[in-house]
């Protein structure tokens, strides 16, 4: 076997491990955070999911989704939702303004007593700090996905030294290694092969996942969307969009 097929192995062992981590560690706050977005919906309330850089990848991920809730929206930050900014180090740049999370949500759709996801592997730079701080500040509640590493290994960016694991009402620790490279090799300088993207993606799913048995538990049918490549999905699909129109922001 050559070097490249061993390293590819490593990478998905290092991948698996870190997921069985989450799954054994973690099991008792993904089951509060799905408890808590299956509350918001049967109270009436909407869920948004924030993330910044690759960040916004495992929110992305939850929404328009199938298999997924109907009812997971995203918030956009302009300038930061993924690397299709020029040049891609804007981004990085905005996520240290201070300012902008209470920009965009005081033009947001939110309101209290909805739930905001904040996807952050660092969760030392500004604006997931300030989007965590602000959306408690208006009532919403706030579910923080980071890495507590960083927090325990870097400096904070935001004026208050604080980190986005401080301002949640539910920490779920995704386990990332501080620099977010699984693999080392003789010969390369840096390390590589990030793993946060898999593992922070099935922490969601995860917690959408209990969301919607938590739904079902209670006698409610969850707002779930099917394949819209499989018989039947577009009606089903269109079925629960109308039921649900006034909190599935992606449509407007």
């Amino acid at each position: 076997m050559g070097e490249s097929n061993r390293l590819a192995g490593q990478y998905f062992d290092a991948a698996i491990d870190l997921l069985r981590r989450v799954r054994d560690e973690e099991d008792e706050r993904i089951g509060a955070a799905g408890t808590l977005i299956a509350d918001t919906v049967e109270a009436g309330g909407r869920v948004f999911a924030f993330g910044a850089g690759h960040s916004s990848l495992p929110a992305q991920d939850t929404v328009y989704r199938a298999g997924g809730l109907a009812l997971m929206n995203l918030l956009a930050v302009p300038g930061v939702v993924g690397v299709d900014v020029r040049p891609a180090t804007l981004g990085s740049a905005l996520e240290r303004v201070d300012g902008l999370a209470g920009a965009v949500l005081d033009t947001s759709p939110l309101e209290a007593g909805d739930v905001l996801i904040v996807i952050s592997l660092s969760g030392r730079n500004s604006l997931p700090v300030e989007m965590a701080m602000n959306a408690r500040a208006l009532g919403l509640k706030v579910i923080g996905l980071t890495s507590v590493a960083y927090a325990q290994e870097t400096k904070s960016r935001h004026v208050s030294g604080t980190y986005l694991r401080d301002h949640c009402d539910i920490v779920l620790d995704s386990k990332i290694p501080v620099g977010d490279a699984e693999l080392t090799l003789p010969g390369i300088e840096a390390p590589f092969a990030p793993a946060s993207t898999v593992v922070t993606s099935a922490v969601m799913q995860a917690v959408v996942a209990t969301a919607a048995g938590v739904l079902a538990d209670r006698g409610i049918d969850p707002p779930l969307l099917r394949s819209g490549n499989v018989d039947g999905g577009h009606d089903w699909n269109g079925r629960v969009m109308r039921e649900y129109a006034d909190r599935i922001h992606y449509l407007q």
